[in-house]
C-alpha cells in the first residue's frame, strides 16, 4: 500500500515528533513521580487512546470540521487549556504538599490515571491540526482506500508517541526508586512536571486556529 521509502520518511517524521516534550510526556512523568509505574503506563496507553480519537475523527472528517469552525476550535481548546493548567496546578501543590508535610500524595490509581491521560490527549486540537497536517502527506490517493491509510499512518504515530511516553515513565520510575533518599529532587521533578503543564495549557489557550 505505501511506498518503502516513503513510509520510512513518514515513521522518522513521527519518531522524532514522538519524542518532543509535549502535555502528553509531562503529564506521565508527573503521574509516574506521583504514583510509581503502574499509573505511569496507564496514563501512557490513555493518552495513545486519546491519540487514537484524533486519528479516527480525521478519517471520518470530524477533525476538519472542528477545525474550520471558529467556535468548535475555540472550545475544544479553551477546555482543552484549562484540563491542562487544573492538573499542572494539582502536580505543583500536591509536591508542596507532601514535602511541607513529609506526605505522600494518595494514589490515584490506575484506572483514574487512564481516564486523565486520554482526557489529556484528546482535548487538544493541536493533535488534531498535527495530524491533518502532517499525515495527508504520505496517503497516496492513487492507492485508493484514502481513510484506512490514514488510520493506518495515525496509529503507527501514535503507537510510537506511546512508546516514548512509557520510555519516560521507566525513567521517571527510575528516578523515582534511585532518589528515594533525595525527596527535595523528586519534589522539584513533580513541580518542573506540574509547570510545564501549566506553561503547555496557556500556550493551547492562545493558540490560533490553523488556516
Amino acid at each position: 500500500m505505501f511506498d518503502p521509502i516513503q513510509f520510512a520518511l513518514y515513521v522518522a517524521a513521527a519518531l522524532v515528533l514522538a519524542i518532543t516534550p509535549g502535555p502528553g510526556i509531562f503529564y506521565v512523568a508527573a503521574r509516574t513521580l506521583a504514583g510509581g509505574r503502574g499509573e505511569g503506563i496507564s496514563s501512557s496507553l490513555g493518552t495513545g487512546l486519546g491519540g487514537m480519537v484524533h486519528v479516527v475523527a480525521g478519517s471520518l472528517g470530524v477533525s476538519a470540521i472542528v477545525l474550520t469552525s471558529a467556535e468548535l476550535f475555540t472550545a475544544l481548546k479553551l477546555v482543552g487549556a484549562a484540563y491542562l493548567v487544573w492538573l499542572g496546578i494539582r502536580t505543583f501543590r500536591y509536591a508542596r504538599k507532601d514535602a511541607e508535610f513529609g506526605a505522600t500524595t494518595p494514589s490515584i490509581g490506575t484506572r483514574r490515571a487512564f481516564q486523565e491521560g486520554v482526557l489529556v490527549e484528546a482535548l487538544n486540537p493541536k493533535t488534531a491540526a498535527f495530524f491533518l497536517a502532517f499525515i495527508p502527506q504520505f496517503v497516496d490517493p492513487n492507492c485508493g482506500h484514502v481513510a484506512q491509510q490514514f488510520v493506518l499512518l495515525g496509529a503507527v504515530s501514535v503507537a510510537l508517541n506511546t512508546l516514548a511516553d512509557i520510555a519516560v515513565v521507566f525513567a521517571a520510575s527510575h528516578i523515582r526508586s534511585g532518589m528515594a533518599q533525595r525527596p527535595v529532587l523528586i519534589q522539584r521533578l513533580r513541580e518542573g512536571s506540574g509547570t510545564a503543564m501549566v506553561m503547555l495549557g496557556l500556550g493551547l489557550a492562545f493558540a490560533k486556529r490553523p488556516t
